[in-house]
């Protein structure tokens, strides 16, 4: 097809030269042009057709040249009549290009290597400011110099945008190649080059095209090593995601087997345990064993998200219960550290269709969170409302608190805020983004507040029908797939310097008190 269009554009270009010689005035107009070109492609075909014609009535050694001649006849017929019909009707008229050397000192102050061309596209004259620099490798650019040295699959986008030009278009910009005659000193042998062309007008007539372009190697070369370095990092990523997965089911089978033997151990079932510091020692083995056990299920939780192959079970449950399991499973670990456990289930409270397992595991992380980052004496509170169709929990406590500063690189894997209030706590840095990538599956909304030393306070909202679930379901083609880690959310322009936003309750103003919120934000380094 390409070739096709070459030979087309050379034979109409043919055309052209033989009308500006042909016809009596200097400058054809376009529809003379246009209708010359027709008769000619008429012409050509049927010069061969004619003679085979006859051939049928005469014979061969007639048919031949009464068939030439013929159509000789008519096509010089044609001609004449179609130049006639087209000169009644008005029409733009397209001068030969004009001198360009007055424009010529404003020409030469353009960045790039600036030409004129006419409107066959043959370049004229040459200028800009760099034009020497783009002189030393390239060939003679007049005439068809410079279409000749643009790479053969850009060529025909440079002669769309002369045509673009000629029907009327103020300007067009293409980027293309052009071939250098030897390869260069860093060894490319095509330089990347960005085309502004824009139509010369002078009197309101068309007269020529003047193209300025400008090297844009090292713009291209940026976006290639940008691109490389993406996926890359996108390999990476998926490296390490595949190697968390492998490892934390290898480590899930050793350990299983620890935890159950620590297990019949402290139940001394195989005969007694001689002393108190063995029962010791096997209780910390049997408690070291359940933390790491639950760091290797939040990675492969990680994993799972990561890879879109999480699978949210959702059913309708009663969210005072799920509340209560959290108490009773973190109750001790807050009575053990003197911090007290609380929670406010508003009415209105009832059902909400979600998965039960997730939710369950969003609170256990956050609250085991707040409990330990609070000292001796504090409150850690949870919080249950209903806002409009969203169900609303707020786990708030009167700990450390972050600093402003240090919210934004929260929830990342592995990430962990540390300072000199922190650093005592033990911790991953994976419970967070494991919130958060759980809550954005269910199409929920994550929002934080904290202050250092008054305390910190979080609020996930989760639709109570479950419809973001099918949102995010929809979204991804059927499997709930989520971002990971989580974006985080622009900021509430609603909410004031406190950080509070009007119509809160008391219980969820007291937890927001305590600093200014960014919606998406959070903070915690929950294992």
């Amino acid at each position: 097809m390409t070739i096709v269009r070459n030979i087309a554009g050379r034979f109409a270009s043919r055309v052209d030269d033989a009308a500006r010689l042909w016809l009596p005035r200097p400058a054809p107009t376009a529809r003379e042009l246009s209708a010359l070109r027709t008769v000619a492609a008429s012409a050509l075909i049927a010069f061969p057709v004619a003679p085979l014609a006859l051939a049928a009535v005469l014979p061969l050694s007639l048919a031949l040249p009464v068939g030439a001649g013929l159509v000789g006849a008519l096509t010089l017929v044609g001609g004449l009549c179609a130049v006639g019909l087209a000169g009644r009707a008005p029409a733009t008229v397209l001068p030969a290009p004009l001198p360009t050397a007055d424009a010529a000192p404003a020409y030469d102050l353009f960045a790039g290597l600036v030409t004129l061309h006419d409107l066959r596209g043959s370049v004229t004259a040459v200028h800009g400011r760099d034009a020497s620099a783009f002189l030393a490798w390239m060939r003679d650019p007049a005439g068809r110099g410079f279409i000749e040295q643009i790479h053969v699959s850009d060529r025909i986008g440079f002669l769309r945008a002369i045509d673009a030009i000629r029907l009327g278009a103020g300007s067009e910009t293409v980027e293309l190649r052009l071939e250098r005659g030897s390869m260069t000193e860093g060894g490319a042998q095509l330089l990347h080059v960005r085309c502004e062309l824009a139509a010369i007008v002078d009197n309101g007539v068309l007269s020529g095209i003047l193209v300025q372009s400008r090297d844009i190697s090292a713009e291209v070369a940026l976006k290639a090593d940008a691109a490389s370095k993406a996926q890359a990092a996108e390999s990476a990523n998926e490296a390490k995601s595949r190697f968390l997965a492998a490892v934390s089911h290898e480590l899930r089978t050793p350990l299983n087997a620890i935890l159950g033997f620590s297990d019949i151990l402290s139940g001394e079932y195989f005969g007694r345990l001689e002393n108190d510091r063995q029962r010791e020692y096997v209780a910390l083995i049997n408690q070291s064993g359940a933390h790491l056990l639950s760091v290797v299920n939040t990675m492969l939780d990680m994993s799972k998200i990561e890879a879109g192959r999480y699978e949210l079970i959702a059913e309708p449950f009663v969210v005072a219960d799920a509340v209560s399991a959290c108490e009773a499973m973190l109750g001790l670990q807050a009575e053990a550290k003197g911090v007290k456990l609380a929670s406010r289930i508003l009415r209105g409270v009832g059902e909400v269709h979600a998965d039960r397992r997730a939710v369950q595991q969003i609170l256990i992380n956050l609250v085991g969170n707040a409990i330990k980052f609070t000292d001796a004496g504090g409150i850690v509170t949870i919080d249950a409302e209903v806002v409009g169709a969203d169900l609303r929990l707020t786990v708030s406590d009167t700990g450390i608190g972050i600093p402003a500063e240090k919210l934004a690189h929260l929830g990342q894997a592995f990430m962990q805020v540390e300072n000199e209030y922190t650093r005592a706590y033990e911790g991953t840095g994976l419970g967070l983004a494991l919130v958060k990538g759980l809550v954005a599956l269910h199409g929920g909304g994550f929002d934080i507040s904290s202050r250092v030393r008054e305390g910190t306070a979080i609020r996930i909202s989760l639709p109570l029908d479950g419809s973001g679930i099918r949102d995010v379901d929809q979204a991804d083609g059927g499997e709930a797939i989520a971002e990971f880690p989580p974006r985080l959310k622009a900021q509430d322009p609603r909410r004031t310097e406190a950080g509070a936003t009007p119509g809160t309750t008391d219980a969820e103003t007291r937890g927001v008190e305590k600093g200014g919120a960014t919606d998406g934000e959070a903070y915690a380094k929950t294992a």
